[in-house]
């Protein structure tokens, strides 16, 4: 899956690099302890996974995966592809959200 990017990852990707998105640095394909994400900005440890068909076979697998990204302090958006062929302003805004609650959270 590394080297054939579907429609949706494409796509996204053409939002997300560059530091075109609010100027936060998103990597493509980027591995994470023995997972490979589909999208990192390590500045935010957040994480954007795009889902196909075949994740609805292995969803508890994906939760599973989640939770460990979790546990290493990152935090995980999934969408589905057709989401983001769909809706793709939506699905930018959902993660700008995310990353803009990231920087207004305090240190700790």
């Amino acid at each position: 899956m590394r080297k054939q990017a579907t429609e949706a990852e494409r796509l996204l990707w053409r939002h997300l690099r560059s530091r075109q998105l609010d100027g936060h640095k998103f990597r493509r394909q980027t591995p994470v302890g023995p997972y490979v994400v589909d999208f990192l900005c390590l500045e935010e440890r957040l994480v954007v996974e795009l889902d196909g068909g075949q994740h609805a076979d292995q969803q508890e697998r994906d939760q599973e995966r989640s939770a460990q990204l979790a546990g290493w302090g990152f935090r995980v958006l999934r969408f589905w592809n057709n989401e983001v062929l769909g809706n793709t302003e939506g699905v930018l805004e959902v993660i700008r959200d995310a990353l803009s609650s990231a920087d207004t959270s305090p240190d700790t």
